[in-house]
């Protein structure tokens, strides 16, 4: 009986997998193979090492791949599980974090940030002018990255070659000594409050806090701070609680030891020579290191909370998370070109002209994109390992991202027929 029973309970489990399991036509299957040969193919011609795509529609993850190569020296494959760091798109994590945050009425967008800062930060030029939440993540804060934040942020990993490392130009930023690894907390302190030792009047712009669009990546980790403030969390800890757990983003992290450190890529100069190891001391704005496996997961939560059912947030919060902030008069120079993520801003998505929003990213030998077409109601990431230097950079870009649109409009109408 106990054998019959098992066998019986098996058969219950395997059926039940069966029918969870997702199955796509020939047709799908086959247009997905076509899009990886096409890509395969190009990757053999750039000039960049690696690099990773996902594409997604409201209902599930259409593709993901990764092509090329992770490490040059030990030919390491640039996979769908290859972990890299996606600089700015890191960003879009802020916005989910402080919105989840206010649920769990910890916080108030409109709240002023010195209610929860341990130090005063103030724009002296409007000392009345209280700086809020909303304002660091629509980037409208008057605080501005300043000569010391860009030169102190980005830390080296260890001191192998270090005297050479440290003089490599990626100018404007520079790299700095595993001994200079500060908190968030420090760091700020450090820049932003009028006794820090490296605060500069410069940080603050002319313009009053929330009238100006002036993007601000000191400001997206004052953001973080506040919330760690809020909540008594760190952001790392926050965020892995609330995101990446919940999505099942189990290879993501913001730190080397929360990653399979042998899936994580050298990011390069050029075809030849890679970056050593670095991190961020203000990893909220650009540390995120992950794969693109773990991103289709993340920018299928977004396109499903974009119409309303996604798990991260309640439906009024995404709703806000989406919802276009600013207007004509918060901009001085409006950049209006069709894939533009600064005509407008959600809270710390950009949106373009169209419509269409999402975010890129670029640091020392990486490019980086999560981009969603509002109306086809599909998302796209895309991320290389290779600084862009080259004559022919745009072309390769431009060769894979038109690739990636146009199969991601053929495997939207052949998910949507399957469903």
């Amino acid at each position: 009986m106990i054998k019959k029973a098992t066998f019986i309970l098996l058969s219950i489990i395997v059926i039940s997998c069966t029918k969870k399991e997702k199955k796509h036509s020939d047709e799908f299957i086959k247009t997905q193979n076509e899009l990886t040969k096409k890509l395969a193919k190009i990757s053999k011609i750039t000039d960049f090492n690696g690099f990773g795509v996902a594409l997604v529609n409201e209902k599930e993850v259409l593709y993901q791949n990764g092509f090329g190569v992770a490490n040059v020296e030990s030919k390491l494959k640039y996979t769908d599980n290859t972990v890299q760091n996606i600089a700015s798109v890191s960003k879009t994590f802020i916005g989910i974090a402080i919105l989840k945050a206010q649920e769990l009425g910890k916080l108030n967008l409109d709240d002023p940030i010195n209610k929860y800062l341990p130090f005063k930060v103030i724009n002296l030029k409007f000392p009345k002018n209280q700086i809020t939440i909303r304002h660091l993540v629509t980037h409208t804060s008057s605080i501005i990255d300043t000569k010391e934040y860009m030169t102190r942020t980005l830390i080296l990993k260890d001191t192998n070659n270090l005297e050479q490392n440290l003089k490599i130009d990626i100018s404007p930023t520079k790299f700095c000594p595993p001994s200079e690894k500060l908190s968030i907390e420090e760091f700020l302190n450090n820049i932003l409050n009028v006794n820090g030792k490296w605060y500069l009047k410069e940080g603050f712009s002319e313009n009053k806090p929330g009238a100006i669009y002036e993007y601000s990546n000191i400001g997206a980790t004052l953001a973080a701070l506040v919330l760690e403030k809020a909540t008594g969390t760190t952001y790392d800890k926050f965020t892995t609680k609330y995101i990446l757990k919940p999505l099942e983003m189990n290879s993501s992290g913001w730190s080397f030891n929360t990653i399979n450190f042998p899936n994580y890529t050298h990011t390069y100069q050029n075809k030849i020579t890679p970056y050593p190891y670095y991190s961020l001391n203000t990893y909220p704005d650009g540390g995120m290191l992950t794969t693109s496996n773990d991103m289709s997961k993340y920018i299928l939560e977004l396109m499903k909370g974009y119409v309303g059912k996604g798990i991260l947030l309640k439906k009024e919060s995404y709703k806000e998370y989406f919802t276009q902030q600013l207007k004509a008069e918060n901009f001085i120079e409006r950049n209006s070109s069709e894939f533009s993520d600064e005509y407008n801003m959600g809270i710390t998505v950009g949106f373009g002209p169209t419509g269409n929003f999402g975010h890129f990213g670029g640091d020392p030998g990486l490019f980086s994109v999560i981009y969603f077409n509002k109306d086809l109601r599909t998302g796209k990431y895309y991320i290389t390992n290779t600084d862009g230097n080259g004559a022919e950079t745009g072309k390769y870009h431009k060769l894979i991202n038109d690739l990636l649109d146009s199969y991601s409009e053929k495997l939207n109408r052949l998910s949507q027929k399957e469903n």
